[in-house]
């Protein structure tokens, strides 16, 4: 009897370290801004680049950059203290890359240390831009700066993987032709395997890459792309 309780006791106090410490989470987290105030931005994620804050789409609440205000690259309001408070005090690092990517506006999830298999999937509806009107899922956020992102454009009506490195973005994979339309309703959604990406825009399969990853994961656009955002679900596995 005694020996089980110890065994009991352990078990908790050992989940209550691996989460505490990052290495295992919850098995599904899901955001649907219900209940955030319009304007404000979310409690839920940490906007550094682009214009990011909780919007309505009639009666529904949603999460929305907004590039209506863009300026030729503009980053977020304290992202020093943002910075230091995600990455410590690494985050002097961080920031002279993510300044690099300032035409691409990004917010990061707070509530995921480090994901490396999983998958991230969000529905996003453009709205206007006449330069983009771009939707992504930002992946592999290290703490320089560097990360991956699969995105869907309802202008180039294209689907693109890119790498951000050393301040510098490179095209992945192009999938042109891809049926998407402004004010409509998608979603997208990455899947990190072992060891594979893969990246769905309405359960149907556009991206297919082998590279294994682990870093945080967040939301992208770019430019003057203004996007509502809802229904943001990681899976990690």
């Amino acid at each position: 009897m005694m020996r089980r309780l110890y065994l009991n006791v352990f078990m908790l106090v050992a989940a209550i370290f691996l989460v505490s410490a990052g290495l295992v989470f919850p098995e599904t987290l899901s955001v649907n801004f219900e209940g955030e105030n319009p304007g404000a931005p979310s409690k839920y994620f940490s906007s550094f680049v682009g214009y990011w804050h909780i919007d309505s789409d009639g009666s529904n609440t949603v999460y929305a950059v907004d590039g209506r205000k863009w300026a030729r690259g503009t980053m977020a309001k304290g992202i020093a203290e943002k910075a230091k408070a995600m990455y410590g005090e690494r985050y002097a690092e961080f920031l002279d890359n993510i300044q690099a990517y300032k035409y691409f506006p990004l917010t990061i999830f707070k509530n995921v240390v480090k994901m490396d298999r999983g998958e991230i999937s969000v529905d996003f509806k453009t709205i206007s831009g006449r330069i983009d009107q771009a939707a992504g899922i930002a992946f592999d956020i290290k703490k320089n700066g560097d990360y991956l992102v699969i995105r869907a454009n309802a202008l180039e009506k294209n689907i693109v993987m890119f790498r951000l490195k050393n301040g510098r973005r490179s095209v992945v994979q192009w999938i042109r032709n891809v049926p998407i339309a402004s004010k409509r309703w998608y979603t997208l959604k990455v899947v990190l395997g072992d060891g594979y990406i893969q990246g769905y825009l309405n359960g149907k399969r556009y991206i297919n890459y082998k590279k294994s990853v682990s870093g945080k994961v967040g939301l992208w656009s770019k430019a003057d792309s203004y996007v509502f955002f809802d229904n943001f679900t990681v899976k990690v596995k």
